[in-house]
């Protein structure tokens, strides 16, 4: 079969796994949010990227990606992006760029996926941030499972 046939989707999931696609939500104030639930076992992160749906109110405010064990240590996966001093506009892209590297914002122009896939265990992957800001930003995350019967899915 050549190559028109297939699909976006398909090569999507053949290169990054499942699509998980979470609703825009306002920005947790000041605390960890949990965008995505682990069970099952753990699970290969290919992909998170989230879009600005409302500006990000002006004033410093860090925002950074982590990942939260049922059992265990907390780890950021990306660290803090300061997205209210010069308010991220609608459209802006975040995304992670290297392992434990600042998390990455372009204003509505393009983000990055993480250099090298992160295996998560059991438990969240979520956000805090440093400052009570509005805003609100939609997620997306692509996973494979490492483990048989491990599942991500929207918290």
């Amino acid at each position: 079969m050549g190559r028109e046939f297939f699909s976006g989707r398909a090569r999507r999931k053949e290169k990054l796994g499942i699509k998980l696609d979470r609703a825009t939500a306002a920005l947790p104030a000041s605390v960890y949010g949990a965008l995505f639930t682990i069970t099952g076992g753990r699970v290969i992160l290919t992909g998170l990227v989230g879009e600005v749906t409302t500006v990000i109110q002006t004033q410093a405010c860090n925002l950074k990606v982590t990942a939260t064990p049922t059992t265990g240590t907390a780890v950021d996966i990306a660290t803090n992006l300061d997205i209210g001093t010069a308010p991220d506009e609608v459209g802006c892209l975040y995304g992670i760029g290297a392992y434990v590297g600042a998390l990455v914002g372009t204003n509505a122009g393009a983000t990055v996926l993480p250099t090298y896939m992160i295996v998560l265990p059991v438990g969240t992957l979520g956000i805090t941030t440093s400052a009570t800001n509005t805003g609100s930003i939609k997620w997306t995350a692509t996973y494979i499972p490492f483990d048989d019967g491990a599942e991500m899915v929207v918290a």
